[in-house]
């Protein structure tokens, strides 16, 4: 008999999870967002992970209703784990999917199945077996660890890269106990070619995956730091990393705005978990305050090289990183709003970006037509490919008498007449 997946959550992670599974098995995908399940039908992902051919291909069910999942024997969460406004860790999705899944356990267990629950979603250690189990056998009156089971495989999902799918890279996998963990690595590996690592316990998999995030964080941070330091002594970061990339176990981070679903939040849950703990997380901690301070910095910066003047700015792209539509987290929107305190009137141009998300996440209004006109200042924020390929000579074009061409990212070179 075929084994029955049902995934919670058809974001940029659980989306090309699931069609990845149905191919193998029989899969269905479930979202809360109505809207979503409408578009993924007509063949449209507006996360862009999943090509619409692809996914009209696909023979994964798509249902926004709970009581239309079938009963299944893996249930795999993959819903968003966010911060909240204070930068602690916001485990409410987590929660209510949860909810969600401990209402479906009873039909799967009634069927004859011995499910197995899944998640995915970065937490701290602790919260599958201790926080999201208890949820689940109080909503569906089963006993954790006899009528079903627990497992983690934390996602690695990189929106906008094409290499590095779930087709490839290695999953690291755990179970309650040898033969969960048996099970989750089979249905894993049934699905990437990158093979798959069996963690020595939950916890241990929970842990890999926020270190993972923390440790890039520190790294940028490092980054960061030196080019606030070297920017006091009016000495280009970009020339010192060319120089100092030539020996061969320097590690190749790069300064910038460091936003996202991951690595700007991810550390927040490790540290959170410390705190509790009684340890003060100062190195976490001081990697994620360096990194949050750098769209000031780069504000003050660029409003320095202009001799302190304000005027018209046009900001180039508004999305964490460049050629994804996610704006989840954008350090942009700082940035833009550091620009407007210090008098610049802004506009901002991101053909990937949705409108309505950007004014509804930070009120925002993206101007489709701001290539059309001239700007006493246009800093190339963040360098999707379309940006990229008009080149430094027809980004010049964009500005008044005497502007300024700032580059936040170095991609520009010598082009550019500011960058960090």
């Amino acid at each position: 008999m075929a084994l029955s997946v049902t995934v919670i959550g058809l974001g940029y992670v659980g989306l090309p999870l699931a069609v990845a599974l149905a191919k193998h098995f029989d899969t269905t995908g479930f979202d809360v967002d109505t809207r979503r399940i409408a578009e993924l039908r007509d063949g449209h992902d507006r996360t862009d992970e999943i090509e619409s051919e692809r996914l009209s291909a696909s023979t994964l069910s798509l249902t926004d209703q709970a009581d239309e999942c079938p009963p299944s024997d893996f249930y795999i969460v993959t819903v968003p784990t966010p911060i909240d406004a204070e930068r602690k860790p916001d485990l409410s999705l987590v929660e209510a999917a949860s909810r969600t899944v401990g209402d479906m356990l009873s039909g799967a267990i009634a069927a004859g199945k011995a499910p197995i629950v899944v998640y995915e979603s970065t937490v701290y250690p602790g919260v599958t077996e201790e926080l999201c189990g208890p949820i689940l056998e109080q909503r569906s009156g089963a006993v954790c660890g006899r009528d079903f089971f627990l497992g983690y495989s934390p996602e690695r999902i990189n929106p906008g890269d094409r290499e590095h799918t779930i087709e490839r890279i290695t999953k690291v996998v755990s179970g309650q106990t040898p033969e969960v963990l048996d099970k989750v690595a089979d249905l894993y590996g049934a699905v990437t070619s990158g093979g798959t690592f069996r963690a020595a316990s939950i916890k241990a998999a929970e842990a890999a995956k926020v270190i993972e995030n923390a440790q890039r964080d520190i790294n940028i941070a490092f980054m960061n730091e030196i080019a606030q330091i070297f920017g006091k002594m009016d000495l280009s970061v970009w020339d010192v990393l060319a120089a100092a990339r030539t020996k061969w176990n320097f590690l190749p981070f790069t300064p910038g705005l460091v936003g996202g679903h991951c690595i700007g939040v991810d550390p927040y849950y490790l540290a959170h978990r410390a705190e509790e703990l009684g340890h003060d997380p100062r190195v976490i901690l001081s990697g994620r305050g360096i990194n949050d301070s750098m769209a000031e910095f780069v504000a003050e910066r660029l409003h320095k090289a202009r001799g302190g003047k304000a005027g018209s700015a046009l900001v180039l792209g508004l999305t964490f990183k460049e050629d994804v539509p996610d704006l989840r987290n954008s350090k942009v929107a700082d940035l833009v709003a550091a620009l407007d305190r210090l008098g610049h009137d802004v506009t901002v141009h991101d053909p990937l970006a949705s409108a309505s998300e950007a004014e509804h996440e930070y009120g925002l209004t993206l101007d489709a037509d701001a290539l059309d006109r001239r700007y006493d200042c246009v800093l190339l924020a963040v360098p999707h490919r379309v940006y990229r390929d008009m080149g430094s000579e027809a980004l010049r074009t964009l500005l008044a008498e005497g502007g300024t061409l700032a580059d936040l990212k170095g991609v520009l070179g010598e082009q550019a007449d500011w960058t960090l």
